[in-house]
């Protein structure tokens, strides 16, 4: 099941808004056959693990065993199911890490594969499996994309100045923020953010893809020689004006401005199918996901730099710190809300 795992996480985010799922087929204690959802829209995991099985060993799979990260499909979406494809096979056992929460499967398949006869073994690693296709649980279970906050802070609490851009996580921290920019569907930024720091928002350190860029521009004041308008990634502006503007790869979205702006937003990404989001900035969108509880995790590096004034940084809940690690002359701590909030 680790294996699956690890296949699964090799989606690094083409398989959105499918969750990411890994299958390993095993005859007399040896892998003969594995595969992940590599992308959405393309074979699932168990179709790319049965194919990778040689045709010499095909016959195996009637007394082999599957391993699934999640529970397999029960329904026709882009492709057919994979339960029926496990019985054409006659595979006689499978092991399943998570059930499906979406309400297409949700046991279905398990309950099929009993009825013909197959063994069944679920909650293997379950935790682990749930933590693996947590952004799709989210979607599915809260009807909301999965929310992860990010910033970087001075040793005293601050996460920058007033009037200019000040660098704080170093080079490592920097790479890996971008391996996170890959792994997820989009990237948010404030009016102010964008306007002091003219960010990229893209992916330049890692390999992989870039996210879709986000920008909150409620009164469109923004310059558009900013790299936000560079049309180099598909980006969208949410506003509550009428624009006119037309600019390559960039749609202006109109939106409420109101005390319930994160929810407007959360559901507008949700109903396109936007798997999850990652928050960048500044401290006003940050502070206000956390005080309206939508969000599920919060990625912080802090220096040891001492800045004496500027932008405070947004204060999470002490009892959400799930981790700490060293990155050289950064520390990086994982915090997870536990009772995240849900659109529904």
């Amino acid at each position: 099941m680790k294996r699956c795992f690890v296949l699964a996480n090799r989606a690094g985010g083409y398989n959105a808004p499918n969750p990411r799922v890994g299958a390993v087929v095993v005859y007399n204690n040896t892998i003969i056959g594995e595969g992940y959802h590599k992308q959405y829209g393309e074979a699932h995991a168990e179709v790319n693990a049965i194919n990778s099985v040689p045709d010499s060993q095909k016959s195996l799979l009637s007394s082999s065993v599957i391993y699934v990260s999640l529970e397999p499909c029960f329904h026709t979406g882009k492709t057919p199911p994979c339960v029926d494809l496990i019985l054409k096979h006659k595979i006689p056992r499978v092991v399943i890490s998570s059930v499906d929460p979406f309400a297409e499967v949700a046991g279905k398949s398990i309950r099929k594969l009993k009825d013909k006869g197959v063994e069944v073994v679920s909650g293997v690693l379950e935790k682990e499996g749930l933590g693996l296709a947590r952004r799709f649980f989210t979607n599915v279970q809260r009807n909301r994309p999965y929310v992860l906050l990010k910033f970087a802070q001075s040793k005293d609490g601050f996460i920058g100045s007033t009037d200019k851009e000040i660098a704080i996580s170093n080079p490592i921290s920097n790479r890996l923020v971008h391996k996170w920019r890959s792994e997820e569907s989009a990237i948010i930024v404030g009016t102010n953010t964008a306007a002091l720091d003219n960010p990229r928002l893209n992916n330049r350190l890692y390999f992989g893809r870039n996210p879709l860029r986000l920008v909150l521009d409620r009164n469109l004041r923004l310059p558009k020689q900013l790299h936000l308008f560079d049309g180099n990634t598909e980006t969208l502006v949410f506003t509550e004006k009428n624009n006119s503007d037309s600019l390559p790869n960039v749609r202006f979205v109109h939106l409420k401005f109101d005390d319930y702006l994160i929810q407007h937003l959360l559901r507008y990404l949700h109903e396109n199918k936007i798997q999850s989001l990652l928050v960048e900035g500044g401290r006003q969108l940050l502070q206000s996901f956390i005080d309206s509880n939508l969000w599920d995790e919060a990625r912080v590096f802090s220096s040891t730099t001492f800045l004496n004034k500027g932008v405070e940084a947004p204060v999470l809940p002490a009892n959400s710190l799930k981790s700490s690690q060293q990155l050289a002359d950064n520390t990086l701590d994982v915090f997870i809300n536990q009772n995240a909030g849900s659109l529904s």
